[in-house]
């Protein structure tokens, strides 16, 4: 069976929030989220960035495992945004609390995040449940670099799964070894009951928006991958394999995350377009 997608089933699933012990990723790049959302820690003597802030009960979790790691959540100067369900967003308003980090968002995303729910085009609207709005959000263009001391972390639009979603990637290094991160949004083609992907008229450019997406991703240099869900890509199994830099690969996860997508994507159409057809 595929990796890819695994826990994508049901919405925010309580196994989600279980706790995971943090660990170093690669270079300055931590792992610092739980069993079933991905959190990541990206820091540097000028002050760190975090990306995605998980469920409401998430944000102590997150913020011990930064500390287990011998960092200050204090010293969080960025959190950058993923997209705005609760499941990724619902603990950012409260890891800006402890942090009073700068939040980073795509426009679609900031809006939400202010508001504490999705908006009307959302996928599956009728599924989510809303979020501690955030306080303060900046919003970030595609293509963007945040930039903190020597970190430079790139925001790229992937929007699909909902019309906001953002990818981000930087670069992290050890010694003369210096490889590209990819933290990953979703791109799952999954909505409420009753939303069609060929003819809604909430989010009419989904498909096109999913196609952009893969290209995105297919294009960007992709030495590791942490998706937004972690088993999506499946990182506990790499992780517990023992093998030395489990996450490194060869540059292809980032395309087979695409392939997954695109496979599931197709199938979605063909499905609605053959029901049309009865």
């Amino acid at each position: 069976m595929s990796l890819f997608f695994a826990a994508a089933t049901s919405h925010a699933g309580p196994e989600w929030n279980l706790p995971a012990q943090p660990f170093q990723i690669f270079g300055n790049s931590y792992y610092v989220g739980v069993k079933g959302l991905s959190s990541v820690l990206i820091t540097s003597p000028a002050g760190h960035v975090l990306l995605d802030g998980a469920l409401p009960a998430s944000a102590p979790l997150i913020a011990a495992n930064i500390r287990a790691l011998g960092f200050k959540v204090e010293d969080v100067k960025f959190i950058l945004t993923s997209h705005d369900h609760d499941d990724h967003a619902g603990g950012v308003e409260e890891l800006r609390r402890l942090s009073g980090a700068t939040v980073l968002a795509s426009p679609a995303t900031a809006a939400s995040l202010r508001r504490g729910r999705v908006g009307k085009d959302d996928p599956q609207l009728a599924d989510l449940t809303p979020f501690p709005a955030v306080a303060k959000v900046g919003e970030v263009g595609d293509g963007e670099v945040v930039k903190l001391g020597p970190l430079a972390v790139t925001a790229l639009y992937t929007p699909g799964h909902t019309p906001g979603g953002t990818s981000w990637t930087w670069r992290s290094c050890e010694q003369d070894r210096c490889v590209d991160i990819v933290f990953a949004d979703s791109i799952n083609p999954i909505s409420s009951d009753g939303f069609k992907f060929t003819t809604n008229t909430s989010y009419p450019s989904i498909v096109t928006d999913f196609e952009r997406s893969y290209a995105v991703l297919e294009g960007t240099p992709c030495d590791i991958v942490v998706s937004v869900h972690p088993d999506f890509t499946g990182l506990w199994e790499k992780v517990q394999s023992g093998k030395p830099r489990a996450l490194l690969g060869n540059g292809g996860d980032c395309k087979r995350y695409v392939a997954q997508s695109r496979a599931k994507l197709a199938k979605r159409l063909a499905s609605e377009r053959a029901e049309s057809l009865k």
